[in-house]
Parts: structure tokens; sequence; C-alpha cells
């Protein structure tokens, strides 16, 4: 009876000492707490056969316990490593089509305000009065499709700071992750 006693404390003192320790490696840690048991159980003294069965059965339930709370924990770091690394790969492709079609506004902006000046420099003695009322509309609309464009960039520039701030969170995120992980 005392030697069951004495077991179930051992058995106690391994669990808590499971749930205290962090483990630089897992395998290691599983090697020295076998060991640990096996030179209690050998240092008490009894020979007993149905002790050792028993003992064996706790052994291999612990060993067994310990391997599938460990592929646990390394199958949750591989989940949450690959979460932030597509969040990171989708802030990138999103900032970089955000870029392309900054550039592009840019260019069209700059032949439309190109045309307006062009637009502006024209003869007015040479004109009639029906040429002057096409221009002064495609005046008034090209300076209506400026101001959009000014506001579509200003969108733009604001999209841009908040991919950057994603990106400056993401990289905190990872930080975080790979010193928890360590």
């Amino acid at each position: 009876m005392s030697s069951l006693l004495s077991h179930n404390k051992d058995q106690l003192r391994i669990r808590k000492s499971l749930s205290d320790a962090s483990p630089t490696s897992p395998s290691a840690t599983t090697k020295s707490l076998r060991h640990e048991r096996l030179s209690r159980l050998n240092s008490s003294g009894t020979t007993d056969a149905s002790n050792d069965t028993s003992t064996n059965h706790a052994e291999s339930y612990f060993l067994r316990r310990e391997n599938r709370l460990s592929a646990r924990k390394k199958a949750e770091e591989e989940t949450a490593n690959n979460d932030y690394k597509k969040m990171y790969e989708k802030a990138l492709a999103t900032n970089q089509r955000l870029k392309s079609r900054l550039e592009t506004s840019k260019q069209e902006l700059t032949m439309i305000q190109d045309q307006l000046q062009r637009a502006q420099k024209g003869k007015p003695g040479d004109c009639t009065s029906n040429m002057l009322e096409t221009e002064k509309k495609e005046s008034w609309s090209l300076k209506k499709r400026i101001s959009d464009m000014e506001e579509q960039l200003k969108v733009k520039a604001e999209l841009k700071m908040e991919n950057q701030r994603l990106k400056d969170e993401n990289g905190a995120l990872i930080r975080v992750i790979s010193k928890l992980s360590k």
C-alpha cells in the first residue's frame, strides 16, 4: 500500500514538473523524465511483478500523453505561423496592386493636365463661337476629371498608409510569434 502511495506521489510530482517546466526540446525532456521515473522506481526496492506492470503501464501512458501534447503544440505553432505568413503575403500583393494603380492614375492625370493646358493655350481669335463652346465644355470636363483623379489619389494615399500600418503590425506579430516559439 505504501509503495502505491509513493508511486502516486511520484506521478503527481512528475505531472507538476511537466506542467511547470518549459522544455527546450521535447525529446530531451522526455528522456530525462523517463530516466527520473526509472531511477525512482528502481530505487524503491520493490520487485513485485504486479507493481512492475502497473509502473510500465503508467509510464507508457505518460509517454503517450507527452507525445500527443508535444505533437499538438507543434501543429498549433505551424498553423499560426502559416496564417501570419499568408496574411503578410496577401498584404504585400495588395500593396503592389495599389502601387501600380497609383502610377497609372498619375500618368493619366499628367496627360489630362497637358491636354487642358493645350486647350487653354489655343488661339481664341482663330476659332468660331461654336469651337469656343466645345473647348469650354472640354475644359470643364477635363477640370472635373482632374478633380476626380485628385480625390482618387488622396484615397490611394490613405490606402497606402493603411497598407504600411498593416505591414508594421504584421511584422510585430511575427516578432511576437517568434519570441513565443522560442
